[in-house]
């Protein structure tokens, strides 16, 4: 059977069965990823998603393969969710920040990333999205200095360090306990980045200070521990 219809990206669209097979090894990964780094055996993956390792390598030919579409989904996500806050910004920029960090909670079993312990990829689709990101948050930054309802000196560096810091789990806290104390410092962090009586902050590091540090490393062997979302 051949594929009916194709994807906006020019692609094939995949047949169900074979698409829900790849959402599983996918989210198979993510999990795997999260528990025992990205040295963790495909046919543990495979196993976890239901699947047999053939099926696993027709979707991904390799570990690098898996590893580059778990971090690419990733960035897709966050990139959507502040194109969503940028819709909004204009009525409250602030309130439309908090929304941002807070889907990133919501949402951080899909977001097994470099910047809060996830695998590392030098893919250019990976990093086009990531200079995405932070163009996109600069603008609602903009916005919201425009109106005057956030401080001068934050950057789009600090609301990606905050939404990153709390997507990564809490040892031995019950999930429901560790997203509430995310939403809870999201809002402490949003009264932070109000101008009134703030007071002038450290410089801030740039993007390329916060990933200058991430190379991949070739190989099935993969040096990242245990990665958090």
């Amino acid at each position: 059977m051949t594929p009916s219809a194709s994807r906006e990206d020019g692609r094939p669209r995949l047949r169900a069965d074979a698409a829900r097979n790849r959402d599983q090894i996918l989210a198979a990964a993510r999990s795997a990823f999260r528990e025992l780094g990205t040295a963790a055996p495909l046919d543990e993956i495979a196993r976890r998603a239901g699947v047999n390792i053939a099926t696993l390598y027709r979707r991904f030919a390799d570990r690098d393969a898996l590893i580059r579409q778990v971090v690419v989904d990733g960035f897709t996500l966050v990139l959507r969710t502040v194109r969503r806050a940028l819709d909004t910004s204009a009525r409250d920029p602030l309130s439309a920040i908090g929304e941002f960090l807070l889907t990133l909670v919501d949402e951080r079993e899909m977001l097994v990333l470099p910047l809060i312990g996830g695998p590392v990829t030098d893919d250019p689709e990976a990093a086009a999205l990531q200079r995405e990101i932070v163009a996109a948050l600069e603008k609602l930054l903009a916005t919201a200095r425009a109106q005057g309802v956030v401080r001068p000196d934050a950057t789009a560096v600090d609301l990606i360090a905050t939404g990153a810091l709390s997507c990564r789990p809490l040892p031995h806290l019950p999930v429901e306990q560790a997203s509430a104390l995310a939403a809870r410092h999201v809002r402490i962090f949003l009264d932070g980045l109000r101008p009134d009586g703030a007071r002038p902050l450290p410089p801030a590091p740039t993007n390329e200070d916060l990933t200058v540090h991430l190379h991949p490393v070739k190989g099935g062997d993969r040096a990242n521990g245990p990665s958090g979302v």
